[in-house]
């Protein structure tokens, strides 16, 4: 009976030493969430209903004219635009990104390796960078331009920078490797031996990939779906660099507000409506999608 007693009281020591072990562990990604993420936003939200100072900052008189302001045309079209932008930019990407991570995942070690090598070398410098590179390449006489009349394919340079195509440009090629690699992590994890399966039942190739092979890529999909939208919708230096000022974001304008209006609780009002947007969209996707498929993202 005692030794029994022995190893019941050794069980509960060693679970309770557990217990604080894992407590100890997570006390500082808690604390680092509560610190750096939660109370950011909470004063976020709390600075989106004061009013604005005469001069910078703000005073503590709680208002709603800074979320009624943003129903003002010129706001709301800036809503409407970075929306927009935003689903053309998911489209393209999917179009592109999907049978690149599918035929991707279906290489060989080396070549996989090769590709990824490839996707990997942007994200080697700053996004700024290589957006400024791109004017380099699109501006007026410049590489771009050089190489088509070299050729005889124009007579004189194109007006490439500046337009609403080339901000299309510049957020897909921002966004795409994410699209590749969310699609080719789901394909090289998939169960091949179901696509087998189908095809030994009298599946053809076409018929195979509709009913087996995209179902179980959807998770995958729709995680590179998520990782465009969202950022795209706050990518305003792209838009700032490749657009001219003549494409307006939400982030735009948050950032005149910032600099130039100084209006701090305008800005957080915009932040916050912005942040709401894209939650939402985390939520409804989480409801689409399989929740265990998508517990590495989120």
């Amino acid at each position: 009976m005692a030794s029994e007693d022995r190893k019941r009281a050794k069980k509960e020591t060693g679970r309770k030493g557990r217990r604080e072990s894992r407590i100890a562990f997570l006390l500082p990604i808690y604390a680092f969430t509560v610190v750096f993420i939660f109370l950011p936003l909470l004063y976020m939200v709390y600075l989106s209903f004061m009013t604005r100072a005469q001069v910078w900052g703000f005073v503590s008189t709680p208002t709603l004219d800074n979320y009624r302001r943003i129903l003002e045309p010129v706001y709301a079209n800036s809503f409407r635009v970075s929306l927009r932008l935003a689903l053309l930019t998911t489209v393209i990407n999917t179009l592109i990104g999907y049978p690149y991570g599918y035929f991707m995942a279906k290489l060989s070690d080396r070549g996989k390796k090769v590709m990824m090598f490839l996707i990997m070398i942007p994200f080697w410098t700053s996004g700024l960078v290589r957006i400024n590179g791109w004017i380099i390449v699109f501006r007026s006489n410049g590489v771009l331009d050089s190489l088509l009349m070299g050729l005889g394919i124009t007579n004189a340079p194109l007006k490439w920078l500046y337009s609403y195509p080339m901000v299309v440009f510049g957020m897909v090629y921002a966004l795409l490797p994410f699209m590749i690699l969310a699609v080719y992590s789901s394909v090289e994890k998939m169960d091949w031996t179901l696509i087998e399966a189908s095809r030994d039942l009298g599946a053809g190739k076409w018929r195979s990939f509709v009913r087996v092979t995209f179902p179980l890529t959807v998770p995958g999909l729709l995680s590179g779906v998520i990782l465009t939208f969202v950022p795209s919708m706050g990518l305003f230096f792209i838009a700032e660099l490749l657009g001219g000022n003549k494409i307006v974001l939400v982030g735009n304008v948050i950032q005149q507000q910032l600099t130039k209006g100084r209006n701090l609780p305008f800005a957080a009002a915009l932040s916050v409506v912005l942040m709401v947007m894209t939650s939402l969209l985390i939520a409804l996707y989480r409801r689409i999608a399989p929740t265990k498929q998508l517990e590495g993202l989120f």
